[in-house]
């Protein structure tokens, strides 16, 4: 004899796979703490200031301050992105040192000498890619394995000295390049990116600009 137990709605959904939109929910890890900069600081950054002042972004509602993080949220569909900026930023020859959490999705990093639709972007790719990806506008010019999870921390440093370029994930160096097409001062920012995904959720913490005098860097491209 064969028993059929009809189960209701509600216990259903506790026994099937949670939506993987309450993922949008969840809390990064707490952040490391703020490793105090040496050298000529251009800007640093811990949120620890319920503010925005220091940033200017593209788009309203992408953006905000929660735990003590930046956080980038953008609706779930593919291709979307914004990008927010720190104000004033004109730089040339620096160092960026942040942490990045994604949470959903796959893509987040830092863009660098940007100057209206031209820059150097550094995607650092999750889940299903595990890898990082130096950009000069659409053209990918550096690539490197790059083992990053979802939900956990980790330490993004970019180093633009005249037309070399240096990209370390978690103290490792991965991408030297040098590129004498983008050998210009501009602006610094993160991004949020949904891509092929159509997910994100990103927090960012513990941005510091570095300034690389050794080379380059002319004190009117600091601010």
């Amino acid at each position: 004899m064969t028993v059929r137990f009809a189960l209701p709605a509600t216990a259903i959904l506790l026994l099937g796979a949670a939506p993987a939109d309450t993922l949008r929910d969840n809390l990064p890890p707490p952040s490391p703490a703020l490793v105090a900069p040496t050298g000529r600081v251009l800007f640093a950054d811990d949120f620890d200031a319920d503010t925005l002042g220091h940033w200017r972004p593209d788009q309203e509602g992408v953006w905000a301050i929660r735990h003590g993080a930046l956080r980038g949220e953008l609706p779930d569909r593919k291709q979307e992105r914004s990008l927010i900026m720190i104000a004033g930023s004109d730089w040339r020859d620096v160092r960026v040192d942040l942490d990045v959490c994604g949470m959903r999705g796959v893509d987040k990093g830092v863009v660098f000498r940007a100057s209206g639709n031209q820059g150097i972007a550094v995607d650092l790719r999750g889940p299903g890619y595990d890898d990082v990806v130096l950009y000069r506008g659409r053209y990918q010019f550096g690539k490197a394995t790059a083992i990053n999870p979802n939900g956990q921390w980790h330490h993004l440093r970019i180093e633009a000295i005249g037309p070399r370029y240096r990209v370390f994930i978690n103290g490792r160096l991965v991408i030297e390049h040098e590129d004498p097409k983008r050998v210009v001062p501009g602006r610094i920012g993160l991004p949020a990116y949904t891509g092929g995904v159509g997910q994100c959720t990103v927090y960012y913490d513990n941005v510091v600009v570095t300034a690389l005098d050794s080379i380059a860097g002319t004190p009117e491209h600091s601010r």
